[in-house]
C-alpha cells in the first residue's frame, strides 16, 4: 500500500498504466500531456493489492509563495483505474483518499482542479475527497444506430442546412501536409482573435503538427476549391471521437460550414469503430450560443462535473484577501483569476 510519482520523463511507465486502465481518454495520455506548457506533468499512481489508481495532473508554482497547486490538462481527464471504481472496496477508495491528501500537504499543495470526464464513473472516488461542483451539460451522439435516424434527431433547420451544404461543391479531407498545417493554424488563431479567446486557447503549428503524429488524432479540413473553409482536429479513443479544436475562416462563417463538417465527423467516427461521438458542452458550462448548436445535433446529454478542492482552507484565503475581486466570480482558483488585479 504506497503511492509514488511517474514523472514526464518515464513515458514508458506513464503509457502502460493508462494502458491498463479499463477506461481512459486520450486526454490522459503522455503524448498529451507531452504538448502541455502550462504546468509539469506527472501521474499521481496509487496500488494496494492488484489494484491501482492514477491521476494525471500539472503542478504550478504559486507566484512569489513558494506553493503550488494542482490541475488538468484542457479536456476531460480525471482518475482511471485497472478496475472499474464502483468495483473497488470501499477500504482501497478512503485510502487512496488518505495518501493523495498526504501528498498534497506534504508537497504544499494548496488545491486541485480537475474537468472529470463524463463516460467515466469517477464521482465514485472523487465525492470522498469532495469539491465535485456541477458544470452544466454535454451533449454526444450515438453512434451505434443508422445515420439516417442520427439525422431524424437533428433540429430542423440545421437538418435543412446540413442537406444544402452537402450540395456545395465542397471537399473533405484529411490534413497531413505542413502546408495544410500551416493555414490550419492561421485560420484556428484568427478565430480566437475574433472570439476574444483567452491567451490559452492558441496554438502554433507546431502543437497542431505533433498532436496529429499520434494515430489516434487527425485534421480533418474543408475545401471551396483551393481554399480552406474549415477544419477540425478530431480524437478518437475508448470508442469517443471527439472535435479537440476546429476553426472557420473568417469570410465562410455565414455559411457554416462547421455544421456539415460536424455532421461528417460523426461517419468518419462510424468508420473508426467509435461508439460515441462527443460534442462537449458550453463555454464555462453555460447553455450558450455554443451549446445551443451542438446541442441540435443531439438530445443526449451527459453531466459535466468538475472537481474543485481546497486542502488548506487559511493559505488559500490568505492568497485571495490581498485582491480586489467579487467573491462570487465562478473561477477557480480564484487567486489566477485574469483580470483580479492587486491593491
Amino acid at each position: 500500500m504506497a503511492y509514488r510519482l511517474i514523472n514526464f520523463q518515464q513515458s514508458e511507465e506513464w503509457t502502460a498504466y493508462v494502458h491498463n486502465s479499463v477506461n481512459y481518454d486520450f486526454y490522459h495520455t503522455w503524448h498529451y500531456h507531452s504538448l502541455e506548457k502550462n504546468g509539469d506533468p506527472f501521474l499521481f499512481v496509487y496500488e494496494e493489492s492488484d489494484v491501482f489508481i492514477v491521476l494525471p495532473l500539472l503542478k504550478r508554482e504559486i507566484e512569489n509563495s513558494g506553493l503550488y497547486d494542482l490541475t488538468s490538462v484542457y479536456g476531460y481527464s480525471g482518475p482511471i483505474s485497472n478496475r472499474k471504481f464502483a468495483e473497488i472496496s470501499d477500504q482501497i477508495l478512503e485510502n487512496f483518499k488518505y495518501f493523495f491528501l498526504n501528498f498534497m500537504n506534504t508537497g504544499r499543495y494548496i488545491c486541485v482542479f480537475c474537468r472529470l470526464n463524463p463516460f467515466i464513473d469517477q464521482k465514485v472516488l472523487i465525492e470522498k475527497i469532495g469539491g465535485i461542483s456541477n458544470n452544466g451539460k454535454t451533449v454526444y451522439m450515438d453512434l451505434s444506430i443508422s445515420i439516417e435516424e442520427q439525422r431524424t434527431g437533428y433540429e430542423k433547420r440545421m437538418g435543412r442546412q446540413i442537406r444544402h451544404l452537402r450540395k456545395m461543391p465542397y471537399i473533405i479531407k484529411e490534413a497531413k501536409t505542413g502546408d495544410e498545417i500551416s493555414l490550419f493554424t492561421a485560420m484556428y488563431n484568427e478565430n480566437m482573435h475574433r472570439l476574444k479567446a483567452e491567451k490559452s486557447y492558441f496554438f502554433n503549428e507546431d502543437y497542431f503538427a505533433a498532436i496529429i503524429k499520434e494515430d489516434s488524432c487527425k485534421l480533418i479540413v474543408m475545401y471551396d476549391g483551393i481554399k480552406m473553409i474549415c477544419g477540425a482536429i478530431i480524437m478518437c479513443c475508448g470508442g469517443i471521437i471527439r472535435n479537440h479544436l476546429s476553426a472557420t475562416a473568417v469570410d465562410y462563417v455565414n455559411q457554416s460550414p462547421s455544421k456539415l463538417l460536424t455532421d461528417e465527423i460523426s461517419i468518419i467516427g462510424r468508420q473508426l469503430g467509435m461508439k460515441y461521438f462527443h460534442l462537449g458542452g458550453g463555454l464555462g458550462g453555460r447553455e450558450d450560443s455554443l451549446f445551443k448548436f451542438k446541442s441540435s445535433f443531439s438530445n443526449l446529454f451527459l453531466e459535466d462535473s468538475t472537481w474543485k478542492f481546497v486542502s488548506d482552507t487559511v493559505v488559500y484565503n490568505d492568497l485571495i484577501k490581498e485582491r480586489k475581486n467579487d467573491l462570487n466570480i465562478n473561477y477557480f482558483p480564484l487567486y489566477r483569476y485574469p483580470e483580479m488585479d492587486i491593491k
